[in-house]
């Protein structure tokens, strides 16, 4: 059908219907399961559910290690809902924020055997719309049942799987001049990713030229330290030092990437600042919620610096990450720019677990 939405825009479609508690349909291999995200869970919702099969709940592994749940599944567990559980409970699973206040959530009965890649899918699916990654699924194995289903948008595994994992392509949108405080010589990019996710901006200063290594900045968007000046970071003081070193040179590019708290989100971030006030970490923060250390996607810069026409760089960082990845895709890293400012005693804490846990360079 001409008019059909192709694969990514199915895609995008499902990432909304997650995040407004509608269920998607994922299918593998004849298998067929509808799949809901926990946050977006409502106790009708779950009655409906349940009136087409026996509910299971997929979590990450960091989640079930938190839970001390069995993950049979090496990567994932899959948790037994008990007939007597309701929304709260199931949330209470998911979310580590209120670990304190619903402390008995065990035993679990985690599922063994049989094929987990539909709820491999479905945590991934969350993931990619920023949810916590808790998913409920129920198997739809009645074929009448499952056309009924065909207002709901359906994905198999065959498609979605390459997209998670590939990079959605950018393209330009707009760009402009934009006098900036630290140089009147400023211009800013706009991009737009093909899977309808946000978007990405690059702020050029001068005329950086082409063929020569550029002073160059990956920074993911930090609302509460770009915006709000949280202490909590050095998020604020590392993008005005950035641009303020860019317009003291001459030239340079900053690349402003919408992966807020490391790539899962604000939502994410503020739980995990709700757990540092509990007494754990960043890291440990980040685990308890289901996620790793760092979930961001660094091939969203190089592409956009590519995309710019440039090849090489001096990269303004302390994150050996950023690093391999310049090199992985094709972009010769010239030289490291070391960038150490907004030390504080709110952050001094946060900045040594970067160093001792993700690597942090001095």
């Amino acid at each position: 059908m001409p008019l059909a939405p192709s694969t990514v825009e199915r895609i995008a479609r499902a990432r909304g219907d997650l995040r407004m508690g509608v269920p998607v349909v994922l299918t593998e291999a004849g298998r067929s399961a509808l799949v809901v995200a926990v946050e977006a869970l409502e106790a009708a919702r779950l009655a409906d559910l349940r009136s087409l099969g026996v509910p299971e709940l997929a979590i990450s592994l960091r989640r079930a290690e938190t839970l001390q749940a069995w993950a049979y599944d090496g990567d994932l567990a899959r948790l037994e809902v008990p007939e007597a559980a309701g929304v709260d409970w199931i949330r209470a699973i998911a979310s580590p924020v209120i670990d304190l206040w619903v402390p008995m959530k065990r035993p679990f009965r985690s599922s063994r055997g049989g094929p987990a890649d539909l709820h491999r899918a479905a945590i991934a699916l969350a993931k990619s719309a920023q949810l916590l990654p808790a998913a409920l699924l129920v198997a739809v194995q009645d074929g009448r049942a499952l056309a009924a289903l065909n207002v709901l948008t359906h994905l198999s595994l065959a498609e979605l799987a390459p997209e998670l994992l590939r990079g959605s392509p950018l393209y330009p949108v707009a760009s402009a001049p934009v006098p900036l405080a630290a140089s009147q010589a400023g211009r800013v990019h706009v991009f737009r990713p093909e899977d309808g996710g946000a978007e990405h901006y690059a702020i050029e200063i001068g005329r950086p030229d082409r063929s020569q290594p550029v002073l160059a900045r990956l920074h993911s968007a930090c609302f509460t330290g770009d915006v709000l000046g949280s202490l909590k970071c050095d998020c604020g003081p590392q993008l005005r030092a950035a641009l303020a070193q860019m317009g003291a040179e001459g030239a340079g590019v900053l690349l402003y990437l919408n992966q807020e708290g490391r790539g899962i989100g604000l939502a994410n971030k503020l739980r995990a600042y709700a757990l540092q006030d509990q007494g754990f970490d960043t890291v440990e923060a980040n685990h308890r919620l289901g996620f790793e250390d760092d979930e961001r996607d660094f091939r969203i810069g190089a592409d956009l610096l590519k995309q710019m026409g440039f090849s090489a760089v001096r990269l303004m960082t302390n994150n050996p990450n950023k690093l391999s990845m310049m090199a992985a895709v094709g972009l010769t890293v010239h030289e490291r720019v070391r960038l150490h400012v907004g030390l504080s005693e709110q952050n001094a804490g946060y900045l040594a677990t970067k160093a001792a846990k993700s690597g942090h360079l001095a």
